[in-house]
């Protein structure tokens, strides 16, 4: 359930505390919560999704106030965040539950990635082809507690500082009128 006023989008691109930290950080995201989506596997654990064989995404879901960023947004800071051209992998993290995809909430939601991955595809941002699964959310299950807020928490962890940190410092240079002040 969404705060009154705002809405959902729910994302998956690699580990969930990297792009939790990035969403985290923009103007009109209220809450970022990580999780599981994708999967057949009823209320799953870390465990069991790091196996690969529930079929879940390690995912953000990310509220925020329409009125301060849009849905379009988001998607361009999501693209940006990761590598959407990895097939079931970022970085050193592989396994289907790193993929690349967005769960959409509504037609909305789906028509926009879409059309943002065609748009990407024709001006060649990427050199290889984007990979990135446009489905359904069918269920989100909420990760357990240790993986929220990791980067906020942790910000000295090697992980964080190798991994995460430099996806911060790309999203401080391209979109520095839509991070919190």
């Amino acid at each position: 359930m969404t705060e009154q006023g705002t809405q959902r989008a729910t994302f998956a691109g690699g580990c969930f505390w990297c792009i939790e930290a990035v969403f985290q950080r923009l103007d009109g995201v209220v809450a970022v919560t990580s999780g599981y989506a994708g999967g057949d596997k009823a209320a799953p654990t870390y465990e069991q999704v790091c196996t690969g064989r529930t079929g879940h995404a390690e995912v953000v879901q990310v509220d925020y106030d329409p009125a301060r960023i849009g849905y379009r947004t988001l998607l361009e800071v999501f693209f940006t965040a990761h590598d959407p051209t990895q097939l079931n992998r970022q970085g050193n993290d592989v396994g289907t539950q790193y993929r690349s995809a967005v769960f959409y909430h509504d037609d909305e939601q789906r028509q926009a990635a879409e059309a943002m991955i065609r748009e990407l595809a024709e001006t060649g941002a990427f050199d290889d082809p984007i990979v990135t699964e446009v489905v359904p959310l069918d269920r989100f299950y909420p990760a357990e507690g240790y993986h929220q807020d990791f980067f906020a928490r942790n910000p000295g962890q090697p992980y964080c500082q190798v991994i995460i940190q430099p996806k911060l410092d790309k999203l401080r240079g391209r979109f520095t009128d839509r991070l919190r002040h």
